[in-house]
C-alpha cells in the first residue's frame, strides 16, 4: 500500500502556514531570475586553411545551436589566402596550418592589425595512394624528396623502386597558398614552397580526396582528418624517416613517433575583434566545448593547459 505524501499533522501545519501568509500585510519578496546566456548577433568572417576547416566548421555548427543569430562564414582559401585577408582586416579569425610568416606579420603591422595566435590541434600530414594500389605500403623521406623536389625526373613508379610497376605516377597536392604545401615542402624537400610543378593542385582537400580515390596511379598528401573521413576510399602510406616505417594514427601523431609530418594547427584572432561579444564568446566556446570536436573530426587535441592559456589571452 502506497504511503500518503502528507500525514494529517503535516497537512494541518501547511494549512496554518498558508492562512498566516494570506493574513500578512507584508509585501511578497521577489527574487531575480537566474540570468540566461545573452542572445548575441552579428557576423564572424573566418578564412584560411582547409586542414583546420573541419575543426572550425564543427565548432561553428555547434555554436549556432546556442547562438542562432550569429552568422559565421568559414572559407577555405588556404593558409596563405586566409592570411592575405586577415592582415588587411577582412576577417576576424584566420585558420592556419603553419605559423604566420615574417612578411605576413609586417603587413599586419602596416595595417594596424594586432593578433593572437592560438594552437588548437595536432595533425599528422598524411601521404595517400589509391585504395587499389597493391604495391606501396611505405616510403622513405628520401624517396618523397626525390619525387617532389623541383624538376624531379621521376614520372613512373618503377623509378622509385624497380620492383614497383612500370606505370605513371599521378601526383595530387595542396595549392601554393596552402600551409600544408609550405610545411610538406619544408620538411620533405628542405625548403618551403620548393616543389615540382606538374601535379594536380587544390586548396580544397576534398578535391584531392576525389582525385586520388578515382585514380589507381595517384599519390598525394593532405591533413589526417580527411583520411579519417574517407578511409574507405584511400590507403595510407607509412613514412620512414630513418627509424622504421610508421603509419599516422592518433597514437603516433600524439606521441610524435610519426615524424617529421606531425605538426600543430592554429587559429589567429584579430585583437580588435575580441571587443565584439559574439567573437569573444565564439572563441571561449571554441576553447571549451570545441575541444571534444577536435577528436570527432579526426585530429589530436592539445593538452587542456594549452586551451586554458588560449582562454587567458582573451580576458
Amino acid at each position: 500500500m502506497l504511503k500518503k505524501w502528507f500525514t494529517p499533522p503535516i497537512a494541518s501545519l501547511l494549512m496554518v502556514i498558508v492562512l498566516l501568509a494570506g493574513c500578512s500585510n507584508s509585501q511578497p519578496t521577489t527574487t531575480s531570475p537566474t540570468p540566461a546566456t545573452p542572445t548575441l548577433s552579428g557576423t564572424i568572417e573566418i578564412d584560411g586553411s582547409s586542414t583546420v576547416f573541419p575543426i572550425t566548421e564543427a565548432v561553428a555548427e555547434e555554436f549556432r545551436k546556442v547562438q542562432p543569430q550569429v552568422r559565421i562564414n568559414v572559407g577555405i582559401s588556404g593558409t596563405g589566402g586566409g592570411f592575405k585577408r586577415f592582415v588587411v582586416g577582412e576577417t576576424q579569425i584566420s585558420d592556419a596550418s603553419r605559423p604566420i610568416s615574417a612578411s605576413e606579420k609586417e603587413l599586419a603591422a602596416k595595417n594596424g592589425i594586432e593578433w593572437v595566435e592560438m594552437p588548437v590541434a595536432i595533425d599528422g600530414l598524411s601521404v595517400m595512394v589509391n585504395s587499389q594500389n597493391t604495391w606501396v605500403t611505405s616510403m622513405t623521406t628520401a624517396e618523397l624528396k626525390k619525387l617532389w623536389e623541383p624538376n624531379s625526373p621521376i614520372k613512373r613508379w618503377n623509378q622509385i623502386r624497380p620492383e614497383w610497376p612500370d606505370q605513371p605516377i599521378n601526383l595530387y597536392g595542396p595549392g601554393t597558398d596552402s600551409g600544408t604545401f609550405d610545411y610538406f615542402t619544408e620538411v620533405i624537400v628542405g625548403k618551403a614552397k620548393s616543389s615540382r610543378a606538374d601535379f594536380t593542385a587544390s586548396e580544397d582537400d576534398n578535391v584531392l580526396v576525389q582525385g586520388i580515390a578515382g585514380d589507381r596511379n595517384a599519390l598525394g598528401y593532405f591533413g589526417y582528418a580527411y583520411y579519417v573521413e574517407n578511409k574507405d576510399k584511400l590507403k595510407l602510406v607509412a613514412i620512414d624517416a630513418g627509424k622504421g616505417a610508421v603509419l599516422p594514427s592518433k597514437e603516433t601523431i600524439d606521441d610524435a613517433t610519426y615524424t617529421p609530418l606531425s605538426r600543430p594547427l592554429f587559429i589567429y584572432v584579430n585583437k580588435a575583434a575580441l571587443t565584439r561579444p559574439e567573437v569573444k564568446e565564439f572563441i571561449r566556446f571554441f576553447m571549451t566545448e570545441g575541444q571534444a570536436l577536435v577528436s570527432e573530426v579526426g585530429y589530436i587535441p592539445m593538452r587542456s593547459s594549452v586551451y586554458d592559456e588560449n582562454l587567458s589571452k582573451i580576458q
